[in-house]
């Protein structure tokens, strides 16, 4: 019975995680438009706010998906040191999730890792995180 309710979750998480990476193939697929938000800083806020009230209530998939979106706007604000915390918090997300639950897949958080560390604007907190959080993936993906 439990293997089964941690099936069915992965499968879940697969599927909210492909739409999260894929929307426009998610979208297509369904015949509509891809809608995302205009690029503002009031998103990012937000985006901010309910990946922080997310994690806190220990919803880490939908954190994720918030995460993915602050990551977005900080991109498009320009902001490669504020896009570089957000890969570390979402990479995080999936490291919570790992914790709970082992079979969980990290190469996701690992590619978010490293493609933090390459961000240049990064700060030296934030690389400190970023190569502490991709040490934790390291141990349990075989390369």
């Amino acid at each position: 019975m439990k293997k089964g309710i941690v099936a069915c979750f992965m499968g879940f998480l697969l599927i909210g995680a492909w739409a999260v990476f894929c929307p426009g193939l998610l979208a297509q697929e369904q015949g509509q438009e891809v809608s995302q938000l205009p690029i503002s800083w009031d998103n990012w806020r937000e985006a901010k706010a309910s990946a922080e009230k997310y994690d806190a209530g220990g919803d880490y998939t939908r954190a994720l998906q918030y995460y993915l979106e602050y990551i977005r706007q900080a991109e498009g604000l320009g902001r490669p040191d504020i896009a570089a915390w957000g890969k570390n918090n979402a990479a995080y997300m999936i490291i919570k999730q790992h914790k709970q639950e082992p079979s969980t897949d990290l190469a996701p958080a690992k590619k978010l890792l490293e493609e933090g560390l390459a961000i240049t604007e990064a700060s030296e907190d934030c690389r400190l995180k970023l190569q502490s959080n991709l040490e934790y993936v390291k141990m349990f993906i075989k390369e």
